[in-house]
């Protein structure tokens, strides 16, 4: 094409003919059969094209789906050249020919020396524009982050809350607990019980010990108060104490009888008592020891998520991150949604970033959560598929409308109000995954939706 081509395109209007020449001789003509890729995805955008003839079809892939994002058919259309006022500009979509044609293929570098030389208050114009749209990015994803991470932060206090509070409880009753047992031994130390007769109290408070009782909370009620009736009927004082305990751990009126053949009826009370503040403290000592396993595990699920005390690149267990995001999102699954998990045995462990990997999986669960609208099932699931290593979340909820499914993936893209989700969309998502080489990709099936992540199975491949 010559110079009287350029004029006639629309992009070229109010063009003069010496920056019209400027801009043939500095670009190249690049002709193109039906299927010819001009440019790709992702790649540095180190050149300006116009369409001067032809068809091309903007493309661009999401997980295993190529979508066309729009398409150059009229004669003046460009893409590309970013690299000419942003140093990190990459091109948003691949160029592949439709039918044969003609485009200009001017360098990034050597645009932006045309506009440093004939209009340098533009080129300065469309820089502050690329890097104040690149900072509000930055700026906006990390108060998403922020505000992501209050939210976490304020769910795993909630969940830390929980046992320390029963542990704290538990320490506070077991103090009791100690005083009556110091005080039941003086009571029968007072009435002068022999070793035998101890012997027989002690053996009768093991087996209870090794007794489950599997009754029911109306059964349990009933022993209480056959327990509380026999009591009185003996004169022992504080029997709506004893009675709960001993019918808690499995004592019935056959028991207590055995008791009172053994002891007699003068230390029938104290022996009781000291069986009773036993039962308390063994059982508030198992509420201790399982309120601080239940914080214990909290905290390495913590460290699991977050992967501070391990490498960057790592062999990862693809069930241990999904289990540790489950913990961190406790707080965040209504008691009307069910979790299933579908774990592989046969998925081995991948290279991966796994402190990003579990950065995906946050973001694709709380989604979940968030379509299901407090009820339904979330499954969590692994499986081996040849030399790819598929996770799957998926819901219940009333699935995506075609046109969020076709743009779930593209940049700023959301359903959600101000402030709300992670502040990590799928197209970061995305981004994480294809560091890793692997594909995500989004499955409308009956009942579910399904975000599905296929990571390589082989050797580390994270990093490119």
């Amino acid at each position: 094409m010559d110079l009287a081509g350029l004029r006639g395109i629309g992009l070229f209007d109010g063009s003069g003919d010496d920056q019209l020449q400027a801009l043939l001789d500095a670009g190249t003509q690049v002709t193109f059969e039906s299927g010819d890729m001009l440019f790709e995805e992702n790649s540095p955008a180190d050149a300006w094209w116009v369409l001067l003839d032809g068809r091309v079809d903007l493309l661009r892939h999401v997980g295993r789906d190529e979508t066309r994002l729009g398409v150059m058919d009229v004669p003046g259309r460009w893409a590309g050249g970013f690299r000419a006022w942003d140093e990190h500009g990459a091109y948003l979509a691949s160029g592949r020919a439709v039918t044969s044609g003609c485009m200009l293929r001017v360098p990034a570098v050597t645009l932006r020396q045309l506009w440093a030389s004939r209009f340098p208050l533009g080129l300065q114009l469309i820089e502050g524009v690329s890097r104040s749209a690149r900072t509000y990015e930055s700026m906006a994803r990390q108060r998403e982050a922020l505000a992501a991470l209050g939210t976490l932060a304020a769910g795993l206090a909630h969940e830390l809350n929980n046992p320390a509070a029963a542990a704290t409880r538990a320490v506070e009753a077991l103090g009791g607990a100690y005083q009556g047992l110091l005080s039941s031994l003086q009571r029968l130390a007072a009435v002068r019980i022999d070793a035998a007769q101890f012997g027989g109290i002690d053996s009768l408070r093991r087996e209870l010990a090794t007794r489950q009782p599997a009754l029911g909370p109306m059964e349990v009620a009933d022993r209480e108060d056959e327990l509380s009736d026999w009591l009185s009927a003996r004169s022992v004082a504080r029997d709506w104490v004893v009675a709960p305990v001993l019918a808690s751990a499995g004592a019935d009126v056959a028991w207590c009888e055995r008791v009172a053949d053994t002891m007699g009826e003068e230390s029938l009370e104290p022996a009781l008592e000291w069986v009773t503040n036993t039962l308390a403290a063994t059982g508030l000592l198992a509420e201790v020891e399982e309120s601080t396993r239940r914080i214990s595990d909290l905290v390495a699920a913590v460290k699991s998520y977050s992967q501070l005390d391990r490498a960057a690149m790592q062999v990862t267990d693809l069930a241990e991150g999904l289990e540790s995001t489950l913990v961190m999102l406790a707080h965040r699954i209504p008691a009307g949604v069910t979790v299933v998990r579908q774990y592989g045995a046969e998925v081995p462990p991948i290279q991966a970033l796994a402190a990003e990997l579990n950065q995906v999986w946050t973001n694709l669960i709380t989604n979940a959560l968030d379509a299901m609208g407090g009820s339904g099932t979330l499954r969590v699931s692994t499986r081996l598929d040849r030399d790819w290593a598929v996770v799957e979340i998926a819901d219940t909820g009333p699935g995506m409308s075609p046109e969020v499914r076709q743009h779930a993936f593209d940049p700023f893209f959301t359903t959600k109000g101000v402030g709300e989700g992670t502040g990590l969309g799928l197209d970061i998502s995305r981004r994480i995954v294809d560091r890793h080489h692997g594909e995500i990709a989004i499955d409308l099936e009956p009942g579910e939706t399904v975000l599905r992540v296929r990571l390589p199975s082989g050797h580390a491949h994270a990093g490119r």
